[in-house]
């Protein structure tokens, strides 16, 4: 018999997850009642990393469901990744960016669980950051600050509001490293930078598109470095970059390869979907092409 393991996490969306269990709990019923010759088995998670364990321990080719955002997806990826388990993803986060790579992010709760548990599978390329894959996003400097701040943010701001509450609580103490961009011995930029974006999909602090020409499916990493940036200048090229429409900017630099050398001439913090990484001077990134299987509908 087939199975699939529902991994819920209470925690996401700031605790809308877990506000909203009844209602999981009753749509899990329904659906698993429905898809015969299916075993379903839901977990809730009781602290970070956690996901990732019961991912790691879920059967061989079964389907493994996130609950919950970009994190708890993050950590269902960690733990399915090169192998023929299926992620699945019901997007109750406040980013939710994984979900809108893949296609499933306007899906209301009992569709999306249908899709994660009976959807097609399609074949997504996987990265890695020092080798630690992640699903969408990889941001250093500037952005994983913003990250970091997110996390003390006021509990009525959820999604976009969020992050740009952020973004301002995080330019008063604004101080530019020295960043070096390699990929394949070749020097890309060099000097300083408000941040580097890796990305595997095109948005990420909740529906910012940092990089329009991305796609999952391409076997290639999109990098875009925001280079020297005053205060003013940040302020400045916001409405840009909500829009898309920063890559025409001098100072934007946006690059395509299938591996990447991320240098800092000090450590900076990064974040993978959201999570916070261990701050460190120097980021490798590659791309495993086809290595992750969803459920996408």
């Amino acid at each position: 018999m087939a199975s699939a393991l529902i991994i819920v996490n209470p925690a996401a969306g700031r605790g809308r997850v877990g506000k909203m269990l009844p209602e999981i709990n009753r749509v899990i019923d329904k659906v698993a009642r429905e898809l015969e010759g299916l075993d379903v088995v839901r977990k809730l998670t009781d602290a970070p990393g956690h996901a990732l364990e019961l991912a790691w321990a879920a059967p061989a080719g079964s389907r493994v469901v996130a609950v919950g955002g970009d994190g708890t997806l993050h950590e269902v990826v960690g733990g399915s990744a090169r192998s023929d388990k299926v992620v699945g993803m019901v997007p109750i986060g406040s980013g939710n960016d994984f979900a809108r790579m893949v296609g499933v992010y306007k899906l209301p709760l009992e569709q999306a669980l249908r899709v994660a548990l009976s959807g097609r599978v399609k074949k997504f390329d996987l990265p890695e950051v020092n080798g630690q894959p992640y699903g969408n996003s990889l941001g250093m400097g500037f952005d994983a600050e913003v990250a970091r701040k997110a996390l003390s943010a006021p509990r009525m701001l959820r999604g976009l509001p969020r992050y740009l509450y952020s973004i301002f609580g995080v330019l008063k103490d604004l101080s530019l490293p020295e960043l070096t961009l390699e990929s394949e011995g070749k020097t890309l930029f060099q000097g300083k930078a408000l941040l580097a974006a890796v990305m595997n999909g095109r948005t990420y602090g909740a529906g910012i598109p940092i990089a329009p020409p991305a796609s999952p499916t391409d076997a290639l990493l999109t990098t875009v470095v925001a280079g020297e940036f005053s205060r003013l200048g940040v302020v400045g090229i916001l409405p840009r970059l909500m829009s898309g429409k920063h890559l025409s900017h001098p100072h934007i630099h946006l690059n395509h390869a299938a591996s990447f050398a991320v240098r800092f001439n000090r450590p900076v913090p990064a974040h993978a979907d959201g999570e916070l990484l261990k701050p460190a001077a120097v980021y490798q990134v590659k791309i495993l092409p086809s290595a992750l299987q969803v459920a996408v509908g």
